[in-house]
């Protein structure tokens, strides 16, 4: 990360809720076509996630406790606070002396950009405005919450949008909270109903909808430099599964999730 920062511009999207088996299965079954053009080896990588909903995850995330791989570690990280006898940090991991790495970006000149997604980053009060805070700009809007049919087609339209009124020698630090796949997700599946509710084959109609408009967002962030990238879920969540529905809770479906690390070739 050492040769990254500072040449690269960075992408950051966590699938909010998005639960590794189903990710899995829509890769194996071809209906990820976008980003399995990008996945390392054609596969979501198995991780486990820092914490077992939005908030609690992204702050880990944004202090550098990405999801960790599900094998035995240590694991070297890519970003880390300086912090005396870490274990995780390594002759490549990008060190800094700020309580995030989102503000250390930001010290080494990128712009650094939040497009928000669950209420967690609607700023409507001082829990919703906590994590957006951390960046130099941040957008939220009704259109790209939970609530909307249409959340991520909108959320790359502004992210878009950001992008083209960047000046291109300004490095980018671009964050996108995916909100499409969180409760309710009912409405992406077709013949599906409010009355029947979400189930893991809504969630699975969800993450087909953000693939198909995910290669926008590639195009974007990879029309001015090359872009690393990290595409991963901050959780998942539970269907009935052993009798569990939802998440901030202590279940397999809710603590392993996909992940996935590459370069955005430049396109220019």
């Amino acid at each position: 990360m050492n040769e990254v920062i500072g040449r690269d511009d960075l992408l950051l999207i966590t699938l909010d809720t998005l639960r590794f088996d189903v990710a899995a299965e829509l890769l194996a079954a071809g209906r990820l076509p976008n980003l399995a053009r990008h996945l390392p080896g054609g596969e979501w990588e198995k991780r486990h996630a820092p914490g077992s909903f939005t908030y609690a995850s992204h702050q880990a995330i944004f202090a550098g406790f990405l999801p960790t791989p599900a094998t035995p570690g240590p694991h070297p990280r890519l970003f880390a606070a300086r912090f005396e006898g870490s274990e995780t940090t390594a002759g490549r991991t990008f060190v800094y002396d700020t309580p995030d790495f989102v503000t250390a970006l930001a010290a080494e000149g990128y712009r650094t950009v939040c497009i928000g997604g669950v209420g967690f980053f609607n700023k409507r009060g001082p829990l919703g405005s906590v994590l957006p805070g951390l960046f130099q700009d941040s957008h939220w809007e009704q259109e790209f919450s939970v609530a909307s049919p249409i959340s991520f087609e909108s959320q790359v339209a502004r992210a878009e949008a950001v992008i083209a009124a960047l000046p291109v020698q300004r490095r980018l630090f671009l964050f996108v909270n995916v909100s499409a796949l969180h409760q309710p997700n009912w409405f992406h599946l077709p013949g599906a109903t409010r009355d029947a509710g979400d189930s893991r084959e809504t969630h699975a109609a969800a993450m087909e909808y953000v693939d198909a408009h995910i290669g926008r967002l590639f195009a974007a962030m990879s029309g001015r430099r090359r872009c690393f990238t990290i595409v991963c879920s901050d959780h998942g969540t539970a269907y009935g599964d052993g009798g569990f529905t939802g998440h901030r809770l202590g279940h397999e479906a809710v603590w392993t999730v996909p992940y996935a690390q590459f370069f955005l070739e430049a396109s220019v």
